[in-house]
């Protein structure tokens, strides 16, 4: 009979870094090989990615990676493990072409990989093994749940997933194929726990459509829409409705171009020559016509939205908003990213446009809520049940909906994991084993894989993330400058490419100067207290850093 040992090396406890290490007879599946986002604890850290060690030590025994779809905290820190331990890798289209795209981004693309693209509902062999993939509705489009069938039972992993019955063939969820893979016992069933805390269905609340529709119809002027860059569903409502009412669709910078481009790539979405246009052009269309997409990750949305609303966009000089825009915010902060979202909204209510915020508390992510949940351990009726990718407290409230729904699921088979914790399952039974599965998190720096030691980190706090000097001599009697403003920017980023910064912050500093000394007592120490502020929103937003700012103004007579 199958020997099957499972355990996790990311996602539980934690948001992001999903990663699921399958062995059945010693051959080795990974389900999901994700990223993680740094924190605030983790100065100069790119990204996040699991402890491969495990898979490093026993790289010849696996056989296969197993993506669920196209987000990078299911498949980024592939692009940083394949490498040294390579394996083909199994995903849809649209997985395979969102990985690919992570893979430039990350400059890993040149590395040989070995894809085999599959259809999202499918069946297949690998190294003697069957594996189902069945088609799930998430906001990426052809997701996918995956089966390993063993003789013990299938071992069922959800991934991320609504119950949604539109008929999209991008976002299907297939009860068709689930229903079939559940004719075969199910050994163990693990489902993602984000939404488990909320009750209902989540369907429709993740629909963008019909939070905006009236917003886009009553408005006279151009649209701005800013959307996460992975969040495929909202992109292609957008788009839909934007072709349909004969508007121009303007992709802000060559980011959101990427994003759509990569759609129509995969096959996703096609978008008419005359529906679309270059930034470039944007002041050739009648205002009326135009919807800008601003796409991104994570933080870098909101520092976009920043630049834009202050005139600092240096890469996109022609755009500036003005009081008859409309502009919708559709990407809802993290607990990441929460302080840089309220500063940039806050400056873009300044701005003057029209603005209308997406309800965080109504629109939903697309994440398995207390029924959706409820129906797939119905369907699937498994012996043992797993929560898994989530907190803690999300974790929990996945288990606890099991043990209410009196289908034989109580504290003796539903199992709430650590990272590194086996569960091992001989001939039907279950035990728990703590290998010391090395599972704590590897930094990312440049390129630079776990570099970067709690050491270091702690000496990163304490020095500062380069300098800026800011100086100026100005004249007592006749309140002119009479040298400067001069700027230096020492550590922050190559010198190189230090002129855009010089260049923005001698305009703000000579701004600030230019606008106090015509009063008739200036005050040096309110200019230098606003220079620190502005010139240090600017850097944290085009630089994502927090230098060291120093405003130096000398008076003489």
């Amino acid at each position: 009979m199958d020997r099957i040992k499972i355990f996790a090396l990311g996602g539980l406890d934690e948001e992001g870094k999903n990663c699921t290490v399958v062995s059945i007879n010693d051959d080795i599946f990974v389900i999901s090989c994700g990223i993680q986002y740094p924190d605030r604890t983790m100065p100069g850290v790119d990204y996040v990615i699991p402890n491969y060690t495990y898979l490093l030590e026993h790289k010849d025994k696996v056989k296969a990676y197993l993506l669920t779809h196209g987000h990078d905290d299911e498949m980024g820190a592939l692009a940083y493990i394949y490498e040294k331990v390579p394996a083909p890798i199994y995903g849809s289209k649209v997985t395979i072409e969102m990985f690919k795209i992570f893979a430039r981004h990350v400059g890993k693309s040149d590395i040989p990989y070995d894809f085999r693209i599959i259809p999202p509902t499918v069946s297949f062999n690998v190294a003697g093994h069957k594996i189902s993939y069945f088609q799930t509705a998430h906001n990426v489009a052809l997701s996918s749940g995956v089966c390993l069938h063993t003789d013990q039972g299938n071992l069922v992993f959800t991934s991320d997933f609504v119950v949604e019955n539109a008929s999209d063939p991008n976002f299907l969820h297939d009860m068709n194929a689930m229903a079939k893979i559940a004719e075969e016992p199910t050994l163990c069933l693990f489902t993602e726990s984000v939404y488990a805390s909320r009750s209902g269905y989540t369907a429709p609340g993740y629909k963008l459509l019909p939070f905006v529709e009236d917003t886009l119809k009553e408005s006279s002027g151009r649209i701005f829409i800013a959307l996460y860059s992975t969040n495929y569903y909202n992109i292609d409502e957008i788009i839909k409705w934007s072709v349909a009412s004969k508007k121009k669709i303007v992709p802000y910078d060559e980011e959101s171009m990427d994003a759509i481009v990569g759609m129509q790539k995969a096959g996703q979405l096609t978008i008419p020559r005359e529906n679309i246009c270059s930034i470039n052009e944007i002041n050739r269309i009648r205002e009326q016509d135009t919807i800008v997409l601003i796409l991104g990750y994570g933080v870098k949305i909101f520092n976009k939205i920043g630049l834009l609303a202050e005139k600092q966009n240096e890469n996109v000089k022609n755009v500036s908003l003005s009081e008859k825009d409309t502009f919708i915010i559709a990407c809802t902060a993290s607990d990441k990213n929460e302080i840089e979202a309220v500063s940039a909204i806050d400056d873009l209510y300044r701005s003057g446009p029209n603005i209308y915020q997406v309800p965080r508390r109504s629109f939903l992510k697309m994440h398995a809520s207390e029924e959706d949940l409820k129906t797939i351990i119905s369907i699937f009726h498994p012996k043992f049940y797993v929560p898994y990718k989530g907190l803690f407290k999300d974790l929990l409230a996945n288990a606890q909906i099991a043990l209410k729904m009196s289908i034989g699921l109580g504290h003796n088979n539903v199992f709430l994991l650590d990272k590194g914790l086996a569960l091992n399952i001989v001939e039907g039974k279950v035990s728990l084993m703590d290998e010391k599965i090395p599972s704590d998190g590897i930094m990312i720096d440049g390129k630079g894989i776990g570099d970067v030691k709690p050491e270091i980190l702690a000496q990163r706090e304490k020095m500062s993330q380069g300098l800026v000097i800011m100086a100026a001599t100005i004249s007592k009697s006749t309140h002119q400058v009479v040298a400067g403003p001069d700027v230096q920017v020492r550590g922050l980023v190559f010198l190189k490419d230090s002129d855009f910064i010089i260049k923005e912050a001698t305009k703000i500093f000579s701004s600030l100067l230019g606008e106090e000394l015509v009063k008739k007592s200036p005050d040096i120490e309110f200019i230098r207290t606003e220079c620190h502020e502005k010139v240090m929103r600017y850097i944290r937003r085009a630089t994502g850093k927090e230098p060291q700012i120093l405003p130096i103004i000398v008076e003489v007579a």
